[in-house]
């Protein structure tokens, strides 16, 4: 393919824009060689709108490509492509908007002379060869958070059929993928056909994926069902990752947030006792309108007491359109940076313990990279666990992609551990660590 045209992919935001982008890329296997910004000529950007300085990464991004040496094309897509596509065609004349996921591949043809061929399944076609392939199983969201542009950038959820889901793990399994992410913008509302989310687990477990994982799922979504599923699904990760936002009380009810602090602790304690071992993650904002001191003390202190295994802290940016952007009382910059770092500072003392509790007990790692540049070793297994916690262990030999049964050591200050490979004896224990389950 040395005379194709080359084509580069920037994705940013969430886990269905990586999603999509690996479908469009799929799409044009065969007629379009990859390459990095410098070499492409063509570059695609899925821009992120969720937040206004979402909006000025996604123009930087567009600029940049534009003064590229080799003048590629453009062509963006994402949120920011369907709520506000004029800013993004007055960048450039090399600049082609489309925000119809579908249509990019098309375009992209378009702009780089290929001719039209077949057009392969918009979950992505034949697999990548990655370690984790995200599939995007559900589209849109009803929500009415007052922070978010996202429902009317992706309108009403709608689902992706069962079988296309089937088909796509399925290919996914055929090119060695150990784990697949079922991703959407809200994917507890799938819905198709009578199949729920649980249907969706249980289906793509019977594909023999080794591990399937669930992106951020909301939580009143998190019910019995599901919790069913999970938990007899031996392929299922035993991690969840259930935003939070805020954890007073009186910030939520401003966000639009459908629960209080204590619904959502009922919801985590009951998914912890369904599913032992469990890992919980989350979102926090700092710096909502309105946010008093005490306010953004009640998250920290919640936070603390929640036990996250991570915490994804963003400070809130406005975003026009939204009634976040117009209250009153707007937190001055300096004060949401303040409250940021100190979320950041608890986020990162939860992950440290969260992390030493499980010392000593045995993991699979799915190795996402090899590094030979550590010092004092040979090579280096970097990877997660089904919990998604981040692991580093010594190896003679591994490849991205493998299954690594582990004793995890010694946890690090930034929630990371330490471990050593187990002999296929001792990958059978089983054992129980300071109230949690085997992994």
């Amino acid at each position: 393919m040395a005379d194709a045209p080359r084509v580069a992919f920037l994705t940013l935001g969430c886990k269905v824009n990586q999603a999509e982008s690996d479908a469009i890329a799929g799409e044009l296997a065969g007629s379009a060689g990859t390459a990095a910004e410098a070499e492409a000529d063509v570059v695609v950007i899925s821009t992120c709108t969720v937040t206004g300085e979402a909006d000025r990464k996604a123009r930087k991004a567009v600029r940049h490509a534009l003064g590229l040496p080799g003048r590629p094309k453009v062509v963006v897509t994402g949120c920011l492509a369907g709520v506000d596509p004029g800013s993004l065609a007055a960048l450039g004349e090399r600049v082609i908007v489309e925000a119809d996921k579908s249509r990019v591949a098309a375009r992209v043809r378009e702009a780089a002379g290929i001719a039209p061929g077949d057009a392969r399944s918009a979950l992505g076609g034949a697999a990548s060869g990655r370690t984790r392939a995200q599939i995007k199983i559900e589209d849109g969201c009803d929500g009415v958070c007052t922070y978010c542009i996202v429902p009317r950038a992706r309108g009403v959820p709608r689902a992706v059929a069962l079988d296309e889901i089937v088909s796509a793990v399925e290919s996914h399994v055929r090119g060695g993928t150990a784990e697949v992410v079922l991703t959407g913008i809200n994917i507890g509302r799938y819905a198709h056909g009578g199949a729920r989310l649980p249907d969706v687990i249980a289906a793509v477990a019977a594909t023999g994926v080794p591990r399937i994982r669930l992106s951020s799922i909301e939580p009143g979504d998190v019910d019995a069902d599901l919790l069913e599923t999970c938990g007899t699904t031996p392929a299922f990760c035993p991690h969840l990752h259930i935003p939070l936002q805020a954890g007073a009380d009186a910030v939520l009810a401003r966000m639009g947030r459908p629960y209080d602090t204590r619904e959502y602790a009922r919801v985590v304690a009951d998914a912890r006792e369904a599913l032992p071992g469990l890992a919980v993650s989350t979102d926090v904002i700092a710096g909502f309108p309105g946010e008093t001191d005490a306010e953004a003390a009640y998250t920290r202190e919640f936070v603390e007491e929640q036990g996250f295994s991570r915490l994804h802290v963003f400070r809130f940016s406005r975003r026009p359109g939204t009634p976040a952007a117009e209250m009153s009382a707007q937190v001055p910059p300096a004060a949401i940076a303040a409250r940021a770092g100190a979320l950041r500072e608890a986020g990162a003392r939860a992950a440290a313990v969260a992390a030493s509790a499980r010392e000593g007990s045995v993991a699979e790692v799915l190795v996402e990279r090899v590094r030979t540049d550590v010092p004092g070793e040979t090579m280096v297994a970097e990877g997660v666990t089904r919990e998604y916690l981040r692991v580093r262990v010594p190896v003679s030999a591994a490849t991205a992609g493998a299954l690594l049964r582990v004793r995890l050591t010694r946890a690090t200050a930034d929630g990371t551990c330490g471990a050593v490979l187990l002999n296929e004896g001792e990958a059978g224990e089983r054992e129980r660590v300071r109230g949690h389950g085997a992994c």
